[in-house]
């Protein structure tokens, strides 16, 4: 059963949490949730209901935060939650019911209120944040200085039909509503937001320059808060994916020693064994002997943050195998077996219209060719699975290759095991006839005695002014992946000008913002210059953080 509950904050505010508490026995430990969505839906969209932490000894606090659901005060966003976090703790610290030990968890918004607090606070014991990060330019709403359109537009929507529904404007929730049920979000949601929530974060990042990295805030967690243990949650098919590899860098310069877990996940999907790793790590952290608990509580102002000299532990999913990867694979998550392996790309031409007529080579060709790529904003190549599209996760993208708007080069068959880990890069000559162009790439493998075209990653890079006219050298980052390819499997990078609705168009006029098709969108004509393409890996993680895989 559960019980709401209310604290006063120092300037006046009532924060509202429902409680949940195990039926026998106490005090426990507990895990706290910050989330602005509901305290009744405690994130049961990919976590386990609070009755469930309950069944295993846990009281489970899920809290509303400022301006949202039953508590007090105005939604400002993240810049409210350091204060509230801080707060939150010492109140939670004070309940009779909670022997001391405090685990927070949740992803998303939720992962993020978990990091934020004043440099003196006293932080948790342990955390879990999932699917989040800290720089919100590249972890919550931008690729490659394009914005992330659907996903932005959808979020902000949803926290604005929980502002219209807050204040009783029923009008303003179905007109937004029904706007996703349609679609026409895609066309009419940055008005919608303007109009219905104009100070929301979605309405600030979608109107903030992409292109401009200082324009945008970095959150900074207090270094003792990042030693503490620390479970990171990825999915190689989730937007900030980005932000959780950042996490656990962070957390091992402070001195931390954190667990990064990257599934088979999308933002809202999450693979099936993930709740009792969450069990577990609480178990571990949370409910140790008694006489440990019992020292805990009588001095609950003890830091307990341990300053760890090993690295991060980490477990990967494999695309390709669908398991989670041995110690032999893991170690080359910091030098990958294709860190000194340059692919280049070689075409005359015809590599959007003849299959098998752009390639990727080994060595440098020896006569590099050109390929010309016509972006038509009445029909824009859409964007289909990975990380960014309405239907993320993994899929097949043979269709979208056999498109005229789309280069498709190809590599040989493999002779040997290709281990793809770490983050794809590609460098190549490009400009275009238009003073703006988006480049649109994915990473694919051709499974050997199939048709099927697998999609592996997918990354993009907006041009915009001038600059797109001039025939310069570009570069654009991938999203990281695990992939194994096996003998007689072939590897293909495909090219195209837009990946709609995953970012905007381009419109081909840094006057006009990337959004919907318009009457005003140019076709623009886009040419790779192979002469100096080439596709290799970064690393995933820099190599004095990689450490042994979990148990």
């Amino acid at each position: 059963m559960f019980a709401d509950e209310s604290l006063i904050t120092g300037d006046g505010i009532e924060l509202v949490s429902r409680v949940w508490r195990p039926e026998t026995g106490g005090p426990w430990p507990a895990l706290l949730m910050r989330q602005p969505y509901g305290s009744s839906i405690a994130s049961t969209v990919t976590l386990p209901h609070p009755e469930w932490w309950c069944s295993h000894g846990f009281v489970v606090v899920v809290q509303d935060v400022r301006g949202q659901g039953a508590s007090g005060g105005d939604f400002r966003g993240f810049s409210q939650e350091a204060q509230d976090t801080a707060e939150t703790l010492t109140w939670l610290r004070s309940l009779p019911d909670v022997n001391g030990r405090i685990g927070m968890y949740g992803f998303s918004y939720q992962g993020l209120t978990q990091l934020l607090a004043p440099v003196d606070c006293l932080p948790p014991d342990c955390m879990a944040p999932a699917m989040c990060g800290l720089d919100e330019r590249n972890h919550w709403s931008c690729d490659g200085n394009a914005h992330w359109w659907h996903l932005s537009l959808g979020w902000g929507l949803q926290l604005a039909c929980l502002q219209a529904q807050r204040r009783g404007d029923p009008a303003a929730w179905e007109e937004m509503r029904r706007s996703l049920e349609d679609g026409s979000y895609l066309r009419e949601g940055l008005s919608l937001l303007k109009r219905h929530d104009p100070e929301g974060m979605a309405v600030r990042w979608l109107t903030q320059s992409a292109e401009r990295n200082s324009d945008w805030i970095r959150h900074s967690p207090p270094d003792r808060w990042l030693r503490q243990p620390m479970l990171l949650l990825g999915g190689w098919w989730d937007p900030h994916l980005r932000g959780v590899i950042d996490l656990a860098e962070r957390s091992r310069a402070a001195g931390g020693q954190p667990e990064l877990h990257i599934g088979p996940a999308t933002h809202l999907e999450w693979w099936p064994e993930s709740s009792a790793l969450l069990l577990n790590f609480f178990q571990r952290h949370l409910q140790p002997p008694l006489s440990e608990i019992s020292v805990h509580a009588d001095n609950p102002d003890t830091d307990h943050s341990p300053v760890d000299s090993n690295p991060i532990v980490l477990r990967l999913w494999d695309q390709i195998s669908e398991h989670w990867c041995g110690e032999e694979v893991l170690s080359h998550a910091s030098i990958p077996p294709s860190a000194d392996q340059r692919w280049h790309l070689d075409s005359q031409g015809l590599a959007c219209l003849t299959p098998e007529e752009g390639l990727i080579r080994d060595s440098a060709p020896e006569h590099p060719g050109k390929v010309v790529i016509v972006h038509d904003p009445w029909r824009p190549v859409p964007a289909v699975g990975g990380h960014l599209s309405p239907n993320a996760g993994p899929c097949d993208r043979g269709s979208l290759d056999r498109r005229s708007d789309v280069a498709a080069f190809s590599g040989d068959r493999l002779s040997n095991v290709l281990n793809l880990c770490g983050r794809p890069k590609l460098r190549l000559r490009v400009r275009a006839d238009q003073p703006g162009f988006d480049l649109c790439v994915a990473l694919s493998r051709l499974p050997a005695g199939t048709t099927r075209v697998q999609q592996l990653s997918t990354g993009v890079l907006r041009v915009r002014g001038e600059d797109a006219l001039r025939l310069q050298e570009r570069e654009l980052e991938l999203q990281a992946l695990q992939a194994t390819l096996q003998p007689d499997d072939r590897l293909r990078l495909s090219i195209a000008g837009s990946a709609w609705p995953a970012i905007g168009i381009n419109p081909g006029d840094p006057a006009m913002a990337c959004a919907a098709p318009s009457a005003n969108c140019r076709v623009i004509s886009i040419e790779l210059h192979l002469g100096m393409a080439q596709l290799w890996m970064l690393p995933l993680l820099t190599p004095q953080t990689l450490g042994t895989p979990a148990d």
